[in-house]
């Protein structure tokens, strides 16, 4: 039986507890001000007791990639050196700090985003092969706009290296670890779906791609942490009929971990735009905004397009379920494969569900750490309540989900848990007992 509290090995890097803050948007980007938001974002987590945090996917490359406005890029060593300051504030509380690597492929901006496209109108997207039928159809339909760049074998070799250059500026940073974004549409799940992927080269085993980017981080980071996502691709829709089995996903959890990956994130998701990414209530706040109809408007390409995607919203939230710990069974059937510590995320809020999950209770264990994303957006401190036995406030509304397309940072938009937090804040709920 094992506690939150107890520390955890991952690839030789103690963390002090299983506790973790899942990768999340900090909306910092690039600028003059981009480490002191992600200092702003992170800081408190730590000090609250979270053992260790992942900060949100950063891109590789030098444009294109974003899957969201404001994401950061992590391709300029000069820029990432700055980042420094950020991991020796996070060490000073005593917690660890992975960063997550990324690239959107076809789920980029360049794609969905009308008026990112409409200020770089030539830019395409990278693609692993051509796009599958229902993304064509949704660009005939003026739904998207694909402007594929199927990457040639070589460049997918070239690409891979920039994931271990970027890991390497990470290491010399001061970051405890790196994290691989390969689930939510990311252009690595791309590599690993047989939805995206028909490739007849070595590459068209999705894993090889895993394996380049482990060979390259181990060549520029050393032996730095290195965990990755897992996707299992089934809350795929029925038009979606190629795709990765829960079993499949097993199959390359084992494959990643004999290649050499330290942690396992395992995650039911989509290999299509739908809510299994943030699953909950339709977030019917978020849409009514007054303040931000004109962006909404600016981003889905009008008003009439905005509602279209506001009705496709409103029906997939009634599609999936949100139990917590929604990827526990999965995660489950991985963990009694492989021999490496994995990590479990996906609807927790409470106490309880942690310790279930962690066979603190007696249950059979489903991960040996786990961990929470938007909850924090709602109570930057939360680690010290839940470290005290209390839950999160979090009630998956998502209301500060949607405002994120329009580049606004992630922050609990619904009154009732704002009002709560700043009572527990008064009350010193968030202080840290010793």
């Amino acid at each position: 039986m094992t506690a939150l509290e107890t520390p955890l090995e991952i690839g030789g890097v103690e963390v002090p507890n299983r506790l973790y803050r899942a990768p999340v948007l900090e909306c910092a980007g690039n600028g003059e001000t981009a480490v002191d938001t992600l200092i702003d974002e992170l800081e408190p987590t730590a000090a609250s007791g979270v053992g260790l945090l992942f900060q949100g996917a950063s891109i590789v490359t030098d444009r294109g990639g974003c899957a969201a406005p404001n994401m950061t890029r992590v391709h300029d060593p000069t820029f990432v050196e700055r980042l420094e300051r950020l991991t020796g504030t996070i060490h000073d509380h005593g917690g660890r700090v992975f960063l997550q690597l990324a690239h959107g492929g076809l789920r980029s901006m360049a794609t969905w985003h009308a008026e990112y496209r409409r200020q770089h109108p030539d830019q395409r997207q990278l693609a692993v092969s051509r796009p599958p039928w229902q993304l064509r159809a949704l660009d005939r339909a003026g739904m998207i706009s694909l402007q594929p760049d199927v990457l040639s074998t070589s460049e997918v070799w070239d690409l891979a290296e920039q994931f271990g250059r970027c890991a390497g500026y990470a290491a010399n940073a001061g970051y405890d670890g790196i994290h691989l974004s390969a689930a939510n549409m990311s252009l690595v799940q791309q590599f690993l779906s047989p939805f995206y992927n028909r490739r007849d080269d070595e590459f068209g085993d999705g894993v090889r791609f895993l394996e380049a980017i482990h060979d390259a981080v181990r060549e520029h980071a050393g032996d730095v942490p290195l965990v990755t996502k897992v996707p299992a691709e089934t809350p795929s829709p029925s038009f979606v009929r190629r795709h990765l089995s829960r079993a499949d996903g097993v199959a390359i959890a084992e494959r990643a971990a004999a290649i050499g990956y330290d942690g396992l994130v395992p995650v039911e998701v989509s290999p299509f735009w739908d809510m299994s990414i943030v699953r909950g209530a339709f977030p019917d706040r978020a849409w009514d905004a007054s303040d931000l109809q004109d962006d909404y408007a600016a981003v889905f390409g009008g008003r009439l397009r905005a509602h279209a995607v506001q009705l496709l919203n409103r029906l997939q939230a009634r599609r999936f379920g949100h139990e917590p710990g929604w990827n526990a069974d999965f995660c489950r059937a991985v963990r009694e494969r492989v021999d490496v510590p994995v990590l479990l995320e996906g609807g927790l809020r409470t106490r309880a569900d942690c310790d279930r999950y962690l066979g603190t209770t007696g249950d059979n264990p489903a991960a040996d750490a786990v961990g929470m994303a938007r909850p924090f957006y709602a109570e930057p401190r939360l680690g010290a309540r839940l470290l005290d036995g209390e839950d999160a406030l979090c009630e998956s509304c998502n209301n500060c989900t949607i405002p994120q397309v329009a580049g606004e940072p992630g922050r609990c938009r619904t009154p009732a848990i704002v009002r709560e937090q700043a009572r527990l804040k008064q009350d010193g709920a968030y202080e840290r007992s010793e």
